[in-house]
């Protein structure tokens, strides 16, 4: 009878050794930029464009026509002067007569629903 050879299981192959990772390079200091020139922005004419203000904002704002942009302006002045800023929410503006007629008779406008109210009076 033939004689068997016993297979033998296959040799593993050794993990070849971890190379040490080279030192990190310490990186060269930036160099700081010139600083730019502020080049002055030339405003939208949109923004600037006279409108004609409504009867309603005549007493805080005047009558005379104003960019869209002062009429906002003079129009927290006067809530800054006569203290209609809402002390605890200073997001809020609290009416009195002259504001009511701007804001369609509410007691209380929120600053971003001004803005809305007072567009209705200007063209």
């Amino acid at each position: 009878m033939a004689t068997k050879k016993a297979k033998k299981a296959p040799a593993k192959k050794k993990a070849a050794p971890k190379k040490k990772a080279a030192p990190k390079k310490k990186a060269a200091p930036k160099k700081k930029a010139a600083p730019k020139k502020k080049v002055k922005r030339t405003p939208n004419g949109a923004f600037m464009k006279a409108m004609t203000i409504g009867e309603a904002l005549h007493p805080i704002v005047g009558s005379k026509p104003l960019p869209r942009t002062e009429v906002v302006k003079k129009l927290w002045e006067y809530i800054k002067k006569n203290k209609l800023q809402d002390p605890k929410e200073k997001r809020n503006i609290n009416a009195d007569d002259n504001l009511k007629k701007v804001f369609n008779g509410k007691k209380t406008v929120s600053m971003f629903e001004m803005t809305k109210l007072v567009s209705k009076h200007l063209s």
